[in-house]
């Protein structure tokens, strides 16, 4: 299954550069998710844009399959990246900034995805775990009674990504998803969160 992690945005919150190459513990912030997926048993493919030059750099140096989109914006740039790829099976779409998504996360959400059976899946984590860019967040919403933001993860059927989708809606308790990084806060955290999780350490990284 392919993961496409979408790294075309500006990243001016931060103010750092690109977002996707900010280091955290040494490694590219786009790296964490590209390992997570790849040792998920996944088919990473980064989309970036104009706006993100040296990411498309940084993805042929480390022979990261890539799709240089328009940077017109989240949604528009996934639906042109997938039907670069012309994948019509379902994929992964992944924010590139979510450095301590993990394969067993990765694993949890294929599995409820199978188990649905519907065209689609969105991942949601409660909003009392989200603590950075709360009034940035597109929307909120009430999943099993709990009010929900979403994690920015989906998985999503390729044939149908120029259309809305049936979609299961999946609410995981999981921190780790809950930690987008968007300020020099999240920065922090995120650091000291791999830190002190050796399994965040990627020993089969590749990017060393």
């Amino acid at each position: 299954m392919y993961a496409l992690i979408m790294a075309g945005g500006a990243g001016s919150r931060l103010n750092l550069g690109e977002k996707p190459l900010i280091q955290i513990c040494g490694l590219p912030l786009v790296s964490y998710v590209i390992n997570a997926f790849r040792e998920a048993g996944c088919e990473p493919v980064v989309a970036a844009s104009f706006q993100t030059p040296m990411t498309l750099n940084w993805c042929r140096a480390n022979g990261i399959e890539f799709c240089k989109t328009e940077g017109a914006g989240y949604i528009e740039d996934m639906v042109s990246a997938v039907l670069m790829l012309e994948e019509e099976k379902p994929l992964f779409v992944s924010a590139s900034d979510l450095p301590c998504i993990t394969p067993d996360i990765i694993h949890t959400i294929t599995g409820a995805y199978r188990l649905g059976g519907k065209d689609a899946c969105s991942v949601w984590v409660p909003e009392t775990l989200v603590t950075s860019c709360t009034d940035a967040m597109p929307y909120r919403k009430e999943i099993q009674g709990i009010t929900a933001c979403p994690a920015g993860v989906n998985i999503l059927k390729g044939a149908l990504i120029s259309q809305p989708q049936d979609e299961l809606e999946l609410l995981l308790e999981e921190p780790r998803l809950a930690l987008n990084v968007n300020t020099k806060e999240d920065l922090k955290k995120a650091g000291i969160f791999i830190q002190q999780n050796p399994v965040m350490q990627h020993k089969k990284n590749t990017f060393n």
